[in-house]
Order: structure tokens, then sequence, then C-alpha cells
């Protein structure tokens, strides 16, 4: 059947806001949450959307949708190569579909690595907010990033937590391809956007977000967590990309409280095939508990079918060891679940949001691009997560879950958790930051 949308709309009699999102789940998720909140304050709000992994229409009723309707871009891209293509083959699209809505847009929201559109948006005369859905310690990263990627040192004075080996990386780039795109990104920031919006909060980034501030000349918005602020129908756990199995709800029912950990490395990382198979090994021999997440995509050279365990390790195994094996998992349902111990995460933003919200200790194996920021905070900043290491093999991998699970320095940073998941409720119930947003849009 062919996909319904829904024409734009004034609403109220005003000019509406035009939403576009960079067509991944990660970046999906927080756009349409704060659609949603958008939405939900009187705003008429328009999602302008790729053709490449468009979102569903008939899953937010209460929103436009438009296609650009962008050239075709080659799927099996790396990350930087598809960013690189996707800009490229969006900034014209997105031009023509943003025009043919005015003058009825009174800004447009536009993910912060569309360096491109937020261009256009300013060519168009159109004011245009960058939706940042990484940490606020990762946007000083790109802000900084062009004059601060020296491999000579250390640490990064400036960048406080963080380590040269904790700056934004992508296997397969050379520093100087990838400073390029983060230099079109954070020159993006500073030249074509009005202000700037984070999915974030004061209770763990208030020090970064002053920062962003004294370096910007447009006003910050830290707007998070969405996932918590946003209506419930729109913070409900929904995918874009991926079906949930929820059976394993019901399996989690069945085990002793705190006493599962879940395994997710996230919707894009991706790991080679003997690290999947030490990840295997070590949990099952761990004497822990854990669901797994094992999506299509996961093991490199391996995209559209579950990689399979490895050799003689069997299903039965796996569950006389105590796991349980999913290809997708509704994330927020499982990380509220009492069950649940522990989270061994890529360190993916919306990850990272999730479990610090349900206050859920984590093991860091960050990946590739923010996740090596995000897990610096969550092991050194923050104190709510251990690292898995540099050596990786199936010893260490039960080594470091039974520490997270049963150990002193798991006990640790799980009360550091139960603290910061306070703060973050504390949070919650008082900001005013999207309030803000609407009177600064109203007034644009």
């Amino acid at each position: 059947m062919a996909r319904q949308e829904r024409a734009p709309h004034a609403g109220h009699g005003h000019r509406g806001v035009v939403l576009f999102p960079l067509p991944y789940e990660s970046h999906l998720s927080p756009m349409l949450q704060l659609a949603a909140l958008l939405r939900a304050r009187g705003l008429a709000v328009t999602i302008l959307h790729t053709d490449f992994n468009a979102p569903d229409p008939a899953r937010h009723p209460d929103l436009a949708f438009v296609s650009i309707h962008e050239a075709a871009t080659s799927p099996d891209a790396d990350i930087i190569a598809q960013l690189l293509a996707l800009n490229a083959a969006c900034e014209a699209p997105f031009r023509d579909a943003l025009a043919s809505l005015l003058p009825g847009v009174a800004c447009a929201v536009v993910d912060g690595e569309w360096y491109a559109p937020l261009g256009a948006a300013a060519q168009l005369g159109v004011p245009a907010l960058a939706l940042m859905t990484e940490s606020a310690a990762t946007s000083r990263n790109i802000l900084a990033f062009p004059r601060l990627r020296d491999a000579g040192r250390t640490l990064v004075p400036e960048l406080e937590p963080l380590r040269v080996r904790d700056l934004i990386r992508v296997d397969g780039w050379e520093a100087d391809g990838l400073r390029g795109i983060i230099f079109l990104m954070a020159d993006a920031m500073r030249a074509s956007a009005s202000g700037v919006i984070l999915n974030t909060f004061d209770a763990i980034e208030a020090s970064e977000l002053e920062k962003i501030q004294a370096e910007l000349s447009q006003p910050t918005f830290a707007v998070g967590p969405l996932h918590k602020l946003s209506p419930p129908a729109a913070a409900a756990d929904r995918t874009f990309l991926h079906v949930p199995d929820r059976s394993c709800l019901a399996w989690l029912d069945a085990q002793p409280p705190r006493s599962v950990l879940y395994v997710s490395l996230g919707s894009m990382a991706r790991v080679d095939r003997d690290v999947f198979d030490e990840m295997a090994w070590g949990l099952t021999r761990s004497g822990v508990l854990f669901l797994w997440v094992v999506r299509p995509g996961l093991v490199n050279g391996i995209n559209d079918a579950p990689p399979p365990l490895p050799e003689g390790l069997t299903d039965d195994v796996v569950a006389n060891a105590g796991g349980k094996v999913v290809t997708w998992a509704p994330q927020k349902d499982v990380l509220a679940h009492p069950a649940i111990g522990g989270f061994w995460t890529h360190c993916g933003w919306n990850s990272t949001l999730e479990s610090i919200c349900e206050g859920v200790p984590m093991l860091a194996q960050p990946c590739l691009g923010d996740q090596t920021v995000s897990a610096r905070y969550v092991t050194h900043q923050w104190g709510v997560g251990l690292e898995l290491g540099e050596v990786f093999d199936r010893d260490r991998v039960a080594e470091a879950v039974r520490e997270l699970m049963l150990g002193e320095e798991g006990a640790r940073v799980r009360e550091s958790a139960r603290q910061l998941k306070i703060q973050a409720k504390q949070c919650v119930a008082v900001t005013l930051a999207v309030d803000n947003l609407v009177k600064y849009i109203c007034s644009l």
C-alpha cells in the first residue's frame, strides 16, 4: 500500500516550523520527539524528509510530512561517505521543498550534521536552528575539532576530561578527511544557524553548555532529555528501521531484580567477526544473565541477516548460560525494567541518556563517531560506567561483565547512576527549556 502523507498545515493561523531530520535511527527519534513537543505547544509542524530511510507518517498523525525526493545515494558506503553524499544530494531538493512552503515558515530546525541544508535555509532567508543530537561535550568537540586534532598530545586541556583518543573518530578515515567534514558542520553551525538546540540538560552538562554559549553568538537551548519530556505517544519506544522483539520483556519478568545485563551496540555500530565471537563466548562464560541485541549489520560483511553465533555456541548453550538473544529490543522499556542491572553499550547519545534516566550503570564499548566522547564522560566525568578496555578477549569480557554486575566497582558506579537518575528526574520536573525555545521561534 502506498505511503500516505498529510499536507502541510498552518495551524492557528500562524507560520509553522519545518523540521529536517538526518535519516538515521539515532537522529530521527530525537527530531520527531522535538516535533511532538513543538506541536503540543501549538506550533504547526511539517517534517521534510529524505526518501532514504523515510519515516512512516501513519505513526505520527499530528505531523505533516513532505518528501524532498532526493537523488539516490549508496546505503553501503561508510558513515562519512554517506554524510558527504547525502549533503550533496539533498541541498537543492531541500531548498526547493522549503521554498515551496514559504511564506508560511517561521523557521527551520535542521539536524546539525546537515551542513549543506543549513546553508540552503540561510540562502532563502529562513532562520534555521541546528538540532545537535549528540551531547554538549561532543558539540564542543565539533566546534573545536578543526584546531585541536593534534596527535602529539595525550590530553586536550580545552576539552577536559577528553584525551586525543577520545575525540570524534571513524575507523578508516584519516584525520584530515574527518577534520574536513567536521569543519563543514562547525562552520555551518556558526555561519548559518540562528540558534542551537541540544538534547541534554544542566544536571549532566551545565559546564559544557556554558562553554558552548560562550563560543557561539547564537542562543542555545538545552531541551533534553527529549524522550522524557515529549508527550507519551511520541516518547513511546518506537523505532524506525528495526522491529523490536517484545517477547524479551516477558523473559525479563521471570528474572530477579537487577540480575540481567542488557547488551546492545545500537543501530549503526559494526564490529569485526572476531570481536563478535569474543563477546558471545565472554557473555556465556560470565555466569551473568544477559539480554543481547544481535541485529543485521552488527558484524562487518553480514548485512542482510543477524550474524550466526560462533561455531560450538548454539541457542541452547546460550539459554543454558542464562542468555536471550533478539534481533532488536524495545530499549526504553528494557532499561526501565527492574530486572536490568547493567547496560553494555556503544555509548551512543540516545542510549546514554536513556540509561542515565533509568539509573542503569554502563559497560562502555564505543565504536565510532561521538561514542568515544560519551564513553569518557560516562566513565570519568559522571562515574556511572566502567570501561571494557583495550584488551578484548572472552576472558576480559567475562571479567568486565562480572565486575559491573557483581563487583565492588560495579556497586560504586551503580550508586552513582542512582544519584544521577534522581538529578535527571528533578531537572525534567522543573525545566522551561522547551517553552523558552518556543518563545524564541515565535520571535523570529
